[in-house]
């Protein structure tokens, strides 16, 4: 149901919508994140990178054959991205997901990224991490991209079939440890032959990505590309 400007208008007077990032006051026409902080993001521009020179790529040589690595914002500590991260996942806030796929998706088909991927599918959390959460915040990401890359994407394909504890505190060997043999694909012909973008919210060591990506080639993609929200620094 569409509401009247004039209805809308008043709701926004009473109850204004607050960015997200910065919690200030949303001027008409702004979408969840206001246009101070979103010319102020700490964007990587890594796909306008050849591969060899991406810095992100470089954490998957030697471990598993990636086509692109990507990741819109880099993160920084107490900073726009850290808070809008914890809004998406721990406030609820599916929107800040779905806003930045989409600005994302938007920017990689400006550059001619959207040729090269099939499917979009999402990091899974285990369906009781899931019931406790009651979303998965990659998905909210997924979609976005979907819509600015004009590509399908699925939360079906991938399942976690144990429940890990977090990633947080873990060094690389142990998330790889801790991830290894969790994932499976539950159609293997929604993959075959096909080219996905797999993505997560962040990316840190990248062992859950990389877990995920050769259970899939493993599956029979023609290959696996990764993006994130955001990248932690080395």
């Amino acid at each position: 149901m569409r509401f009247p400007a004039a209805l809308t208008n008043l709701v926004s007077l009473v109850f204004p919508r607050v960015c997200l990032a910065c919690a200030e006051p949303l001027a008409q026409g702004e979408d969840d994140i206001c246009t101070g902080c979103r010319a102020q993001l700490p964007f990587t521009d890594y796909h306008l990178l050849p591969e060899a020179h991406n810095p992100l790529a470089r954490r998957f040589w030697g471990k598993v054959p990636v086509r692109h690595a990507l990741s819109y914002v880099r993160f920084l500590r107490r900073g726009r991205v850290q808070h809008l991260l914890h809004q998406l996942k721990y406030q609820g806030q599916q929107q800040v997901g779905l806003v930045l796929g989409r600005w994302y998706g938007a920017e990689l088909a400006r550059h001619g990224l959207a040729a090269d991927f099939d499917l979009i599918i999402p990091v899974p959390l285990h369906a009781r991490k899931l019931a406790q959460r009651g979303y998965n915040q990659a998905d909210s990401f997924a979609e976005g991209l979907a819509l600015g890359l004009a590509v399908p994407w699925s939360a079906a394909v991938l399942r976690r079939t144990e429940h890990t504890t977090s990633q947080t505190r873990k060094n690389r060997m142990q998330r790889w440890n801790n991830v290894a043999t969790v994932f499976e694909v539950a159609d293997l012909t929604t993959v075959q032959d096909r080219r996905v973008l797999l993505v997560d919210d962040v990316l840190t060591t990248g062992a859950t990505l990389e877990a995920c990506a050769l259970v899939l080639l493993q599956a029979g993609c023609k290959e696996v590309s990764v993006a994130t929200i955001a990248c932690a620094e080395r």
